[in-house]
């Protein structure tokens, strides 16, 4: 009997996202709020005393470490070299993550064509895979058969002599591909299809993604393979299975998109070997992926007349300035409470332009239904959104069109200021470039930038690089200076 209790002493809950425990078994973490992820398990045991062991390689100078191993390869997608911060890193696992029929697929399948087609001119690295001069490739598909995939691939031209492919569940399996094919990049589509017999549950599950991981990413350290995995989306558009995924692989991509448009987005939200803050674009079609050096151009509208409710911005992608534009439509409503709904921008956002708008501005918009969208399938999630927002507002509320070469760009206040965003400069230079003339910015937007001369005609108006600059300090000012523009 004492016995007994001392094993339901003992017994516990386990959270499986951030280790959270509890006696008894609950739906939804305490710590960190995450549903469905209570699991039956022991209560934590106290720290043992660990005493030294032989080391796998002894520590060395700094400087004497090669770096050779650690240069990244370009893929050959210029667009996906720019997020990875120049190519994939021997050795790295990448994380990559979409929503079903986004593309990864035929992304990965370019990727792997690509790369094991121009890999034999680099120069081997002693003691990593390919380094007689070969570069195969190993594709491990998960989801489909071989024979899909080769469909798809005679389908967008990815038919080279080194790469592998495989249809494999078994994680054992899977190292065997690896140690008879000895590949420079692996691809596994998806990590949620492989399971392992040596742990408990099924595919997919906690803790077979992890244990699965875990052997991947010791096998691509130890043979200096890069591993790509490809992994789902829950409905809240995060990665699905344990956050210690993310935490334990050296990038994480995030493959975006409206399923209903050509135009692919990706995107790093972690990346050890460069940076975080840049964007590709991709145009997918029947025939493959290809990248759009420019992308600017297909988040306009082309018309010969400019039409009310509509407003054109420029917003930063990382590094990358986007010229997009915004419409709004504000009718008059037969429903008690009026709707508001938007496309592409975030739904907060916009009540709260919509309510500086009314209470400073003074435009009443509490009986009307308010429509707003941007073109092209873009997701502007920066806030130098708000000023042409509110513009694009205003100009379908009075019926009154904006020129159509002015460009907005602002954060807009509580108070109705209009506050400066960083990269004023890039922005400009960038509506330069298309062709545009006149541009409504915050007031000091250009003191900040990088010393190029500014002429100034009067306190209000401003000539940077050919291009007409108007500085306001509220959105009232803008409101004025926007709809007179010529």
């Amino acid at each position: 009997m004492a016995k007994t209790k001392a094993a339901a002493r003992s017994a516990a809950y386990r959270c499986s996202e951030c280790g959270w425990q509890t006696s008894k078994w609950v739906g939804r973490c305490g710590e960190c709020q995450t549903w469905g992820t209570i699991v039956e398990g022991t209560s934590a045991t106290p720290a043992r005393v660990v005493s030294a062991g032989p080391v796998s390689a002894p520590a060395r100078p700094i400087g004497k470490v090669d770096v050779r191993s650690a240069r990244t390869r370009p893929t050959g997608l210029d667009e996906l070299d720019r997020v990875l911060g120049g190519g994939i890193v021997p050795g790295a696992v990448l994380l990559l993550a979409g929503e079903p029929g986004i593309g990864k697929s035929t992304l990965l399948l370019e990727v792997a064509a690509l790369a094991s087609s121009a890999d034999a001119a680099r120069e081997p690295v002693p003691g990593q895979a390919g380094e007689t001069g070969r570069s195969p490739v190993l594709y491990i598909t998960g989801e489909e058969s071989a024979e899909q995939v080769r469909l798809r691939a005679d389908r967008v031209g990815a038919i080279t002599d080194d790469l592998y492919l495989a249809a494999e569940t078994e994680l054992s399996a899977v190292l065997g591909h690896v140690d008879a094919v000895e590949p420079t990049l692996m691809i596994v589509d998806s990590i949620q299809t492989i399971g392992t017999s040596e742990v408990d549950g099924a595919p997919g599950g906690v803790t077979q993604i992890r244990e699965v991981a875990a052997n991947l990413i010791r096998v691509a350290k130890e043979r200096g393979i890069t591993v790509v995995l490809v992994g789902h989306v829950t409905k809240e558009g995060a990665i699905a299975g344990p956050r210690l995924l993310e935490h334990l692989v050296d990038v994480v991509l995030y493959f975006e998109g409206d399923r209903h448009s050509r135009l692919r987005m990706i995107r790093a939200v972690k990346n050890r070997y460069g940076p975080t803050d840049e964007l590709g674009c991709f145009d997918l079609s029947e025939v493959g992926i290809v990248g759009v050096a420019d992308p600017s151009g297909l988040f306009l509208t082309r018309r010969d007349e400019p039409v009310p409710g509509t407003c054109v911005t420029v917003t930063l992608e990382g590094r990358r300035p986007l010229v997009a534009e915004v419409q709004a439509l504000v009718a008059k409503s037969h429903l008690p409470s009026p709707r508001r709904a938007s496309s592409g921008l975030e739904t907060s956002r916009v009540a709260m332009v919509l309510a500086v708008l009314a209470q400073r501005c003074k435009i009443s918009m509490h009986e009307q239904d308010v429509y707003v969208s941007t073109v092209g399938g873009v997701r502007l999630t920066e806030t130098s959104v708000d000023l042409a927002l509110a513009l694009a507002v205003a100009g379908s509320t009075v019926e009154q069109t904006l020129s159509s070469h002015l460009i907005a760009v602002g954060e807009v206040g509580l108070a109705g200021e209009v506050r400066i965003v960083p990269g004023v400069q890039r922005r400009l230079a960038e509506a330069t470039r298309l062709g545009f003339k006149y541009a409504v910015v915050p007031r000091g937007s250009l003191e900040l930038g990088d010393g190029s001369p500014l002429k100034r005609a009067d306190p209000q108006l401003m000539s940077y690089e050919g291009m007409k600059v108007m500085e306001v300090d509220s959105l009232t000012q803008a409101l004025q200076v926007a709809f007179t523009a010529p």
